[in-house]
């Protein structure tokens, strides 16, 4: 498997996730454990994502800008994450938080799969995209 794979895997996990908690209802605990699992991921997968991912790219021309734009994208996800956390899960705005910060997700995976990964590509070789997903997993496997 290369970083590529590992990376989309997760992508997958996370546009289920985002879809089971934006489709909850007040204060449950369905959304309550379902947003738990969601911010976790986002998390865990944007440590492992930029330490295993963007670090070794940002240093390579091409991809300089396109490695801070994904780890701008993060912060933001962070941003709302911390939002989302300091309302009431019965709040109408909560639910309308978990939505802007699935878009953002949405965009950002869209974003690195269609765009990033293809540049990104170019710039590994195929041990190096191995490793990487070897090196991602394992932070992922360690901090879930």
């Amino acid at each position: 498997m290369n970083i590529f794979e590992a990376i989309r895997k997760d992508h997958d996990k996370q546009r289920e996730l985002c879809r089971l908690v934006t489709s909850t209802s007040g204060e449950s605990k369905g959304r309550k454990e379902m947003w738990e699992s969601l911010k976790n991921e986002l998390q865990v997968h944007a440590m492992a994502e930029e330490r295993h991912f963007y670090k070794p790219l940002i240093s390579n021309d091409m991809m300089q800008e396109h490695a801070r734009h994904g780890i701008a994208e993060h912060h933001e996800m962070d941003e709302l994450i911390a939002k989302i956390d300091d309302t009431d899960l019965d709040s109408p705005a909560w639910l309308t938080y978990a939505k802007q910060l699935c878009e953002k997700v949405e965009h950002h995976l869209e974003d690195e799969e269609h765009t990033f990964f293809q540049l990104a590509g170019k710039v590994f070789s195929e041990t190096q995209k191995e490793d990487l997903a070897t090196d991602y997993k394992k932070s992922m496997k360690e901090n879930r």
